[in-house]
């Protein structure tokens, strides 16, 4: 394993190249789930800074990265080659999420390259990154990437602004552990 100074150069250009990456995040405390996500489709993540990243978090099922980054910030990204050289980076870090109702959420979404479309996005979560490091990644598959799939998007353009509202509201006000989520 090697430690980086900073998210630059080559280590940047491949976080940058990979379709998809891992959210790790947990609640304070021993008790609570750690919740691992998986997240992609182009254009939705952003290297903002040497030490700084950000990716847009589309409405889903449940929202545990929110509500652990309300409680105590700490978030993980991970990045794994299933094509070419093998590497896993990890990013580890505090996080927060910015949500659609925030006025700084219009500041941020400009920074990222052309997402496939914004409608659905409830938050940017938006990390500062306090370790870089990397590892060899012999034990991850080679896999084929055939492209990124349109579902999600195509769910949420059936949804006006107050049907995204409402399902904040219902379906992502608390945590799978209780904890409160999306104020409405």
């Amino acid at each position: 394993m090697k430690v980086h100074e900073r998210i630059d150069g080559r280590l940047r250009a491949f976080i940058e190249a990979q379709p998809m990456f891992f959210v790790a995040t947990a609640p304070s405390g021993p008790g609570g789930h750690v919740n691992v996500s998986p997240k992609g489709m182009t254009g939705t993540f952003a290297v903002l800074g040497e030490h700084r990243v950000a990716y847009l978090d589309y409405h889903g099922s449940g929202a545990e990265t929110t509500a652990h980054l309300d409680d105590n910030g700490r978030i993980t990204l991970m990045f794994c080659a299933f094509q070419g050289p093998p590497n896993i980076v990890r990013l580890h870090g505090h996080g927060r999420a910015v949500p659609v109702t925030a006025p700084e959420y219009d500041e941020l979404l400009p920074l990222f390259s052309a997402p496939p479309d914004t409608h659905g996005v409830r938050s940017v979560i938006d990390v500062t990154v306090d370790r870089i490091s990397d590892s060899c990644g012999y034990a991850v598959p080679l896999m084929s990437y055939e492209g990124d799939r349109d579902l999600l998007v195509r769910a949420h353009e059936r949804r006006t602004d107050a049907d995204l509202a409402d399902y904040r509201r219902k379906k992502n006000a608390v945590s799978i552990d209780g904890r409160p989520i999306f104020d409405s």
